[in-house]
């Protein structure tokens, strides 16, 4: 494993421990940041400085093991079959969890990994097929949208989405794709995914499958506990409630920490959004505000204006409890830098909305 091939090209260890940069990686900005992560990869540290994504707060920088690493790598190449005469699309930031294991897994496995900047239309411009990607929905949603790359992307023989819920819409449509077509749960203190939930074909499923070598449980709280040994030191003790069913795989419910309690009464931020989403046009966002009887009362934030007519079908979808008692436009819906919704930030745009 001391190679790895880029666009047809392999590279080798000691083209990462002199000082000079290969051409190569001079093309772009891009390619300069996948050297910079391969530098520190081939280097004779043992450790790797990963920074999490900051989904409930501010990131943090974590330490893990080069090998835990490649226990993540196994474990998903195996998954797949991932074989060296295979070819991977990159098109995630390589400053994040997803885009760094694209490449080790290129480096476990000896598939072909072809780099394409991170952006809204990865496969605009790509004229190879592939048989691995790892992309965000909004990469999906817009791939959809012309009839060239709609075709590229049902090509692709296994396709991952992670970092960010799949809307029922973009799951509707990738339901007839002829490959297959997983969505992902994991983080980044578990090394990307450790389950995987098929969209499409006779065995589309709503829960995930532990990959092999995950356990898991649940806390006290009803969170989800994970174990495994050969990628982290530790148990890890999630924020994410979930339900597990007796062959174990499991779903996630929400977040606890995006619990709104009015009055006494918890709702779950996620399962409100969830049941709204067949409705919305526009992104839109559940939150709380300070209320002086209640303690904290929701509201949802849109930005589209033609969703402030959602009223009626707010009262018809949600019970009492759970119903939005505002409905604030706002320019833009808070995210974090890998795409997921920046709860902290949504709060506090709730609230100042709300002030003014």
């Amino acid at each position: 494993m001391n190679k790895i091939k880029i666009s047809g090209i392999n590279f080798y260890r000691e083209d990462f421990t002199i000082e000079d940069m290969p051409v190569f990686f001079a093309t772009s900005d891009f390619h300069k940041q996948i050297y910079s992560f391969l530098k520190e990869w081939f280097s004779n540290d043992r450790t790797i400085k990963l920074h999490t994504s900051g989904s409930t707060g501010e990131p943090k920088e974590i330490t893990v093991l080069k090998k835990q690493m490649l226990a993540s790598a196994y474990m998903t190449c195996k998954y797949f079959e991932l074989k060296e005469s295979d070819k991977a699309l990159l098109c995630l930031s390589v400053d994040y969890i997803a885009g760094k294991m694209m490449l080790v897994r290129a480096i476990y496995s000896g598939m072909d990994i072809y780099p394409v900047e991170p952006k809204g239309h990865p496969l605009k411009e790509t004229s190879s097929s592939f048989d691995f990607a790892a992309m965000v929905p909004l990469q999906v949603y817009n791939s959809l949208q012309t009839e060239d790359e709609r075709m590229k992307l049902s090509q692709i023989r296994n396709l991952i989405i992670g970092g960010g819920a799949i809307n029922s819409e973009l799951e509707k449509a990738l339901r007839q794709f002829p490959n297959s077509v997983y969505s992902t749960y994991g983080m980044t203190e578990t090394l990307s995914h450790i389950g995987l939930r098929k969209i499409n074909g006779e065995d589309a499923s709503d829960y995930y499958t532990p990959l092999t070598g995950v356990s898991i449980k649940l806390s006290d709280n009803g969170t989800l506990i994970i174990d495994t040994p050969s990628i982290a030191d530790e148990t890890i003790v999630t924020n994410d409630i979930a339900e597990i069913r007796a062959n174990g795989s499991f779903r996630i419910i929400g977040r606890i920490d995006n619990i709104i309690n009015t009055g006494g009464i918890k709702v779950q931020t996620e399962e409100v959004e969830e049941k709204l989403k067949p409705f919305m046009k526009g992104n839109y966002a559940i939150s709380s505000i300070p209320h002086p009887k209640l303690g904290e009362t929701i509201v949802l934030l849109i930005d589209n204006k033609e969703d402030m007519q959602s009223k009626e079908i707010i009262t018809k979808t949600l019970p009492r409890y759970k119903q939005p008692q505002q409905l604030i436009k706002v320019e833009e819906i808070p995210l974090t830098g890998s795409g997921k919704p920046d709860r902290t930030a949504i709060k506090k745009l709730a609230e100042f909305m709300t002030q003014l």
